[in-house]
């Protein structure tokens, strides 16, 4: 399961300050049961805008995660909340098929 988020950076700030608070939240996070990795991507000619992927083995550890969210976290997430904008953008399931090219 895929938990994907568009970030926008405010007026004033850059990536990289979103980008530390994003790995601190992160290494906590990963922790969790189920956690299978984080990226972080910045859109092609637009360094104020961020797209965030969250892997996950299900809907229901990320939930799980989030009821018993470690209060470092919501602090970490709280710190960053004056330099950007979060927009969720939805929970995807793993895809159906994967296409890829054939080997060379």
């Amino acid at each position: 399961m895929k938990y994907i988020f568009e970030v926008r950076i405010r007026e004033g700030y850059q990536a990289e300050d979103y980008a530390d608070a994003w790995v601190r939240a992160s290494e906590l996070i990963q922790q969790a049961p189920g956690a299978r990795g984080t990226m972080l991507h910045r859109k092609i000619g637009d360094p104020h805008t961020l797209i965030a992927i969250a892997s996950w083995d299900s809907k229901a550890a990320r939930d799980a995660m989030e009821k018993d969210k470690d209060p470092r976290i919501t602090e970490i997430i709280r710190s960053a909340a004056p330099f950007v904008e979060v927009i969720p953008l939805g929970e995807f399931e793993e895809p159906e098929w994967v296409v890829m090219p054939p080997s060379a």
